[in-house]
């Protein structure tokens, strides 16, 4: 079992009661899932792109990635429905915590002129947003086989009822907010 599950089965949890006052321990938040996101617009024109995305998308999250298509024709950006602009990642459970896990300890402190994640990026519900402009800050993917520079979205899904507690519940598991 991974640490930082450990530790929110422990820790995390008692913090939380604590903090909020819940009577039923089925009433704190816990993170749900965390999805990866990566927009590959430059793919209309040519497909490998998309592969080159897909790939490296898979070694950052090591699961699967789906590619997702357009839901609606955009003539202004020469998009028809149904082409392959960009893939994902559902990530849960074991490998939800583990990419957690290497984001706030090993990629985020790589980022330049780092000093923290926007606090403000709840959405009203308790989930949270991040917008990440370069692949390379992983230490998976290798600087010399990067055809393009590209960025992700990373959301990560709690069951907190309140941005407040959204807020917190990630704090605990060590997400670096700007002050």
């Amino acid at each position: 079992m991974s640490r930082l599950k450990d530790q929110y089965q422990n820790e995390i949890v008692d913090a939380l009661t604590k903090k909020f006052g819940y009577k039923n321990i089925m009433e704190v938040p816990k993170l749900d899932k965390i999805v990866v996101n990566m927009g590959v617009g430059e793919a209309k024109e040519n497909a490998k792109l998309l592969e080159a995305a897909v790939k490296d998308l898979e070694t950052i999250t090591g699961q699967k990635a789906v590619t997702t298509k357009a839901k609606n024709s955009v003539a202004n950006f020469k998009i028809r429905e149904g082409m392959p602009i960009g893939c994902k990642v559902t990530l849960r459970g074991e490998k939800m915590y583990e990419f957690l896990d290497r984001l706030v300890n090993l990629a985020l402190p790589r980022v330049r002129d780092f000093r923290g994640i926007n606090p403000n990026a709840f959405d009203g519900r308790g989930n949270y947003a991040l917008g990440i402009k370069e692949q390379l800050i992983f230490p998976e993917i290798e600087y010399d086989k990067v055809d393009k520079v590209r960025g992700m979205d990373v959301i990560f899904v709690t069951t907190a009822k309140t941005d407040e507690e959204g807020r917190e519940l990630l704090t605990q598991f060590g997400m670096p907010f700007a002050k």
